[in-house]
């Protein structure tokens, strides 16, 4: 009996030894495997948070349509009147420079860029040196930046900071990102524009980079389009009705708007040894490009009145502002002033995804009218490889919607955004023909009905089609004599395609 108690102690004994040995192989295994759990579900939630906003697309139905129109006739904006703006194109990189830098220069009393990517590279110290110079002429600077942009590409650049520092000077940025909060994320501001005084503004599709300012130096570049609005009726009543105002009065809203927080405000930072460097450098690049360029220089703003063609009118066109997902008052405008024009139309936009409502309204276009041209990057020139394995998987819907489209093989990247509607009616912006734009960023488009400045675009998109191929249908295209079939590496072509397929379930993003 003795002996049997003794035994079943003992065994006692070796049942807690395993459970201790049990005890440390799990928390082995819990160790094993945590370096590589945590990782994923750190990407499980930003990818499903930064999704969550956007996941479902908020179309636009008879409510909210007859909410825009009773702000928005397209009838009524399609007929202009008496305008004192004046509209030129700026279609290459290098005028988009000079022309920033020739009216930033005639600023007097303010100064307000606003763009969705600010990247340190000439061109952008090129801006910055003459807006330090202006600031330090008691210039009002105002600068607002996309906050992912800001933080990835504006933290610890030195003259910058020497910008930020400078009493005169404001840098803000739209929705600072903060992982943290993933759902925020995605909220992106794609505005880019610059409004000087009351003399004008240059608004359209360009960051502020060497990529698409100037012609420096540069891995790539892109093609891209701006207009350039000056107000020739500034000091007097009539100036009064400039869309300059339209723009500065939305500009004001987003400026105010609690999701914009200021970067590096600081007048501390101008003392750093490294800041105090960086603004002596921006200061003798302003003299340098003085002794350079001095054309852009000393010119009254008059000079403008003389390079512009009149206008009948211009009216400014922009997506919801917030921060989620955003109804798609843009690209209903849009549809809206096509039909409402009766006229043949051409669409220009660097990528094209869309979802059903836009499918279908495309194809209601398409039907009331007697041509709709599009013309699209197509999947071996553009530059963005997401939109455009979308577009080589979903091409078939877009020609189905009854488009006559063409795809840019000119070699360089195409980025402009615009559309044209019969002789007299342009517009211009940030829009792309896409989801992200359509329900998530921020755009404007700039509406312009000027016969001189319609022919002039009209006669730039004529160009762009000797380097594009004209679809048939989905398997055949026709191309003009010397065009040269482009080539994409074949493990591109494969990703691009695998990539169009496994990002069906997540496109509201592209």
């Amino acid at each position: 009996m003795g002996r049997r108690h003794l035994r079943g102690r003992k065994q006692k004994k070796t049942d807690g030894r395993d459970g201790r040995i049990g005890n440390k192989n799990t928390m082995k295994t819990i160790r094993k495997y945590w370096g590589l759990l945590l990782p994923v579900a750190i990407l499980v939630y930003l990818a499903v948070g930064a999704l969550a906003p956007f996941i479902r697309y908020q179309d636009m139905d008879t409510k909210q349509a007859r909410k825009i129109n009773s702000t928005f006739d397209a009838q009524a904006v399609l007929a202009g009147g008496v305008s004192a703006d004046r509209a030129m194109l700026l279609e290459t990189n290098v005028s988009a420079l000079e022309e920033r830098i020739r009216l930033l220069d005639m600023a007097k009393e303010r100064i307000i860029l606003s763009t969705f990517d600010m990247r340190r590279g000439e061109s952008t110290s090129d801006l910055l040196a003459v807006l330090l110079n202006k600031a330090e002429q008691g210039v009002d600077v105002k600068i607002l930046v996309d906050g992912i942009s800001g933080v990835v590409r504006m933290e610890g650049k030195e003259e910058l900071y020497a910008l930020s520092a400078h009493p005169n000077v404001e840098i803000k940025l739209y929705n600072r990102l903060n992982l943290l909060l993933p759902w925020k994320t995605q909220g992106r501001m794609h505005d880019k524009y610059v409004i000087v005084d009351d003399i004008g503004f240059i608004l359209g599709g360009r960051n502020t980079f060497d990529y698409f300012l100037g012609d420096y130096d540069t891995d790539n570049s892109s093609f891209d389009r701006e207009v350039l609005i000056y107000n020739a009726g500034q000091g007097m009543k009539e100036g009064g009705d400039s869309s300059l105002f339209a723009l500065e009065a939305y500009f004001n809203h987003m400026w105010e708007l609690e999701e914009c927080t200021l970067f590096h405000d600081e007048e501390a930072l101008a003392e750093r040894k490294g800041v105090r460097e960086a603004a002596e450098l921006l200061r003798e690049r302003y003299r340098l490009l003085m002794e350079r360029q001095p054309d852009l220089f000393g010119n009254p703003a008059e000079t403008y009145a003389d390079r512009t063609y009149e206008t009948q009118g211009c009216r400014l066109l922009c997506n919801p502002t917030g921060i989620y997902g955003k109804s798609p008052v843009v690209f209903y405008q849009l549809t809206e002033l096509m039909k409402a024009s009766g006229n043949e139309v051409i669409i220009h936009t660097p990528y094209i995804v869309c979802n059903a409502y836009m499918y279908d309204s495309l194809t209601q276009v398409c039907r009331v009218l007697p041509r709709v041209e599009l013309l699209t990057n197509s999947v071996e020139n553009g530059d963005n490889f997401f939109a455009l394995g979308d577009y080589g998987k979903n091409r078939g819907q877009v020609i189905a919607t009854g488009l006559d489209i063409f795809e840019y093989d000119g070699g360089t990247s195409y980025h402009g955004k615009s559309v044209v509607m019969g002789e007299d009616i342009s517009v211009i912006g940030s829009y792309n023909f896409d989801l992200r734009s359509t329900y998530m960023d921020t755009e404007l488009m700039l509406l312009v009905k000027s016969r001189g400045l319609t022919q002039e675009l009209t006669g730039y998109m004529e160009d762009m089609k000797q380097d594009s191929r004209h679809i048939l249908n989905e398997e055949e295209y026709e191309v003009m004599p010397g065009w040269v079939q482009p080539v994409l590496p074949a493990w591109k072509r494969i990703a691009m395609q695998v990539v169009g397929y496994l990002m069906q379930p997540f496109r509201c993003v592209i």
